[in-house]
């Protein structure tokens, strides 16, 4: 295994359907733009409530990427 030096990015994703989708649209947004993404860590969860009900989730995650050399 080699040796690498990583950079991060904090996004935070949001859905209606669960954190683990939100988590997923934000790590798909980010690779759109950001090549080599390695890792990701979940920093933040919160959620919006309308009518009494979980309306939609927001995650804020940590993605990790290489640097290329």
């Amino acid at each position: 295994m080699s040796e690498h030096v990583y950079k991060s990015i904090e996004l935070t994703g949001s859905s209606k359907k669960g954190v683990e989708e939100a988590i997923q649209s934000a790590i798909k947004k980010a690779s759109e733009t950001v090549r080599n993404l390695r890792w990701f860590q979940v920093t933040d969860t919160r959620g919006y409530i309308e009518k009494g009900k979980v309306a939609y989730w927001q995650v804020t995650v940590k993605i990790g990427f290489t640097l290329e050399d």
